[in-house]
């Protein structure tokens, strides 16, 4: 097990009260990602340094591209679409009093698994759910307290999962349908050394996890062992992803809300460049 790595570099310096969902649209060589609890989705053109910002009605749990063209948000009230001219329309709306949208993922099928949550974070009070282009709705966990990282395996034979009060980042396989058995753990984030947040998986089947109060970033091989640790001067990660024009820099997004007083990165998109080979990801097929 390796620890340390590449130093990084800041790639936004910001105070987002909690940065997450860094992904990367090759549509527009930009990183996309967001801030919560500010309701500010952000991206980030590493080529030229431009940056854009645009405010939310509401809290916004994740932002991803969509295959033709535009943007699909999970917000708290369901999941909407903004489409490249700018226009916003719900896709699924279905407020529920004290619940917000956390974590996404797109699937190898372009169908997208958003996450939600308390705000009081209550066990039990979140959900999975897997939403496709025409809006259906299909409940995939029901009994979840912190949904977060969602993502697959290069051959997409395998989905993996983090609800982080569970500390556990969990494995399913997946079907010829793409539903999702045999949930189990892949591996346990110790006592003392932080929560599982955010996740991505890279082209050798690794899984890297963000931890929440841990100040680093983990990987983990297929087979659930720690390989490799790259610590962090921020307490609260919250998410990871590749990104850049051969998807070899690590771009991880993090939280000062809570801190007193915040580090002063906290809040700030850093990047970790050639740390790895990352796996292309889908676009939403809506």
């Amino acid at each position: 097990m390796r620890a340390g790595g590449p130093a990084f570099e800041v790639a936004v310096r910001a105070e987002a009260a909690l940065g997450e969902g860094p992904t990367w649209d090759p549509a527009t060589g930009r990183l996309l990602w967001i801030d919560v609890l500010g309701s500010r989705v952000h991206t980030y053109d590493p080529a030229s340094g431009r940056r854009t910002v645009r405010r939310t009605e509401q809290h916004v749990g994740a932002v991803k591209p969509r295959a033709g063209g535009g943007l699909v948000l999970n917000l708290r009230d369901g999941v909407a679409l903004l489409d490249p001219d700018g226009g916003f329309r719900w896709l699924h709306r279905e407020p529920v009093p004290g619940r917000r949208a956390n974590d996404a993922a797109v699937a190898p099928d372009g169908s997208l698994w958003a996450g939600t949550m308390r705000y009081d974070e209550a066990p039990g009070g979140g959900t999975l759910t897997r939403f496709t282009e025409d809006g259906t709705a299909e409940a995939v966990l029901d009994d979840v307290t912190v949904s977060n990282g969602t993502g697959w395996s290069p051959d997409g034979r395998l989905m993996y999962y983090v609800d982080s009060p569970t500390r556990r980042i969990d494995v399913f396989d997946v079907t010829d349908s793409g539903a999702v058995t045999g949930r189990r753990p892949l591996a346990v984030v110790e006592e003392g050394a932080g929560f599982p947040d955010g996740l991505c998986v890279d082209a050798d089947g690794c899984v890297w996890v963000a931890l929440w109060d841990g100040a680093a970033v983990r990987r983990y091989t297929p087979s659930g062992d720690l390989d490799r640790v790259l610590t962090l001067p921020v307490p609260r990660v919250t998410a990871c992803a590749f990104g850049g024009p051969g998807l070899t820099d690590l771009y991880v997004t993090t939280a000062r809300v809570g801190l007193r007083p915040p580090p002063p990165l906290a809040g700030s998109l850093l990047v970790l460049p050639d740390t790895g080979h990352g796996l292309a990801q889908p676009a939403f097929a809506g």
